[in-house]
């Protein structure tokens, strides 16, 4: 009888150090990348209707009302759908639900292709609310998966906002010889974007879920409730900003055009004026966190997001056209630095993923449908005025306004924070 010798099992396998912080750097690289990509579409679906607008009233012949609806229910659904996110995360978790939404957004922008009137207001309500869901996402994305780098993560998630609304608003109209002419190919062509961050976000999708991308904790998830939000003074203040930074920079890009155009300046000139107030924005919002995060007190970075805004309004109010480069440079930059401000205190006043995304859609809920009254409120002064003044006087007063709230924002607590247990942490 032949005895064997007992058979040997493998050890684990060794991973060399250097191996495992490659793999891992890897890893981060990919998933900051997909995330950057993923922020790159969240404004494109919306920014690229402007410069075709004239196109689609013309061949489908839209009424001036019809066809503003083309920009102002992208903002609508940037509101009403923010609301959907919580109970969608907890289902899918914060990176499949990133990952449905660059499918959403990719089908609705494809969908605009069909010829009919319905096709292309149904598209655009679904890339609305697919990118209504992600603007919610990002920041507590960002807040459970960069936590030690949320002020680098924040800027450049900020930046890339307004580089896809740059690209999208300067190649539509380019973009028009590559489809054949016409404004349905040409917009469809935006899908793309999307569906490369869709591919690079693959990794993320197929991950095996864990406690904290299915949602978090029971117990966070209660606490965090918007009953409770409502009544906390930093949520409403952080509400309060976003809201009203949104509102005037919507009311603002809709009719600085017509002011400049009102005082000599040529549409062309105009639009590209408005166009050019998106670089100093980028270069702005970049900055703004990492130096909102050292700056102390925190009022102080509030207050450096207003001072361009107010020197700008009143050069638009005493000298639009001759002065248009440096006041549109001025707003442009209050415009980055606000947006990213912002953005980073929903991430700043909230103490974990779980609360981040319920201040977010509360934040962005609240503040899109709020901004989306920012065009026609404006609109409506100009009308009844007949003039430019008391329109920039109230950009002014909405101005003093988001400075209030920022300042009580940058307090250096969180939301729901108890009373007791402030005291123990700031001594």
């Amino acid at each position: 009888m032949t005895v064997r010798p007992p058979a040997v099992r493998p050890g684990p396998r060794i991973v060399p150090p250097g191996r495992a912080r490659s793999a891992t750097r890897l890893r981060v690289a990919v998933l900051a990348i997909g995330l950057l990509l993923i922020g790159l579409n969240l404004r494109i679906g919306v920014a690229a209707v402007g410069p075709v607008l004239s196109d689609i009233r013309a061949d489908l012949g839209l009424s001036a009302t019809a066809a503003s609806l083309l920009t102002t229910l992208p903002v609508v659904a940037f509101g009403a759908f923010a609301f959907l996110t919580p109970v969608l995360m907890r289902r899918l978790g914060m990176h499949r639900l990133l990952g449905v939404t660059m499918l959403a957004l990719a089908t609705g922008l494809l969908l605009r292709l069909e010829p009919s009137l319905m096709s292309l207001f149904g598209g655009t309500i679904i890339v609305g609310a697919a990118i209504a869901i992600a603007n919610v996402v990002m920041p507590a994305a960002i807040k459970r998966d960069f936590a030690t780098r949320t002020g680098l993560l924040m800027g450049l998630y900020s930046t890339v906002l307004f580089v896809g609304a740059s690209l999208a608003s300067g190649l539509t109209v380019p973009l028009l010889s590559v489809g054949g002419g016409h404004w349905r190919p040409t917009l469809a062509l935006w899908a793309i974007p999307a569906v490369i961050a869709l591919l690079v976000w693959i990794p993320q999708i197929i991950a095996k879920p864990g406690r904290a991308r299915d949602g978090g904790t029971a117990s966070a998830s209660r606490h965090a409730t918007f009953g409770a939000l409502l009544r906390d003074p930093i949520a409403l203040a952080v509400t309060a900003h976003m809201g009203l930074q949104s509102l005037a920079y919507y009311a603002f890009i809709t009719w600085a055009p017509t002011l400049l155009q009102d005082h000599g300046m040529s549409a062309t000139q105009a639009g590209w004026m408005v166009s050019f107030s998106a670089f100093p924005a980028i270069a702005a919002s970049l900055v703004t966190p990492a130096f909102a995060r050292r700056v102390k007190p925190g009022w102080i970075a509030v207050v450096v997001s207003v001072v361009p805004f107010v020197v700008g309004y009143a050069g638009l109010a005493i000298a639009p056209v001759s002065g248009a480069y440096l006041w549109m440079t001025l707003i442009g930059t209050g415009q980055g630095i606000a947006i990213s401000l912002a953005l980073s205190l929903i991430v700043w006043r909230s103490p974990d993923p779980q609360h981040t995304a319920h201040v977010s859609t509360l934040a962005q809920g609240v503040g899109y449908l709020v901004a989306a009254l920012g065009p026609l409120g404006l609109g409506a002064l100009y009308a009844r005025t007949g003039g430019w003044t008391i329109p920039i006087v109230a950009l002014v007063v909405l101005l003093a306004l988001q400075f209030v709230a920022g300042v009580i924002a940058s307090q250096d607590r969180f939301v729901l924070e108890p009373r007791a247990a402030r005291t123990e942490t700031r001594g």
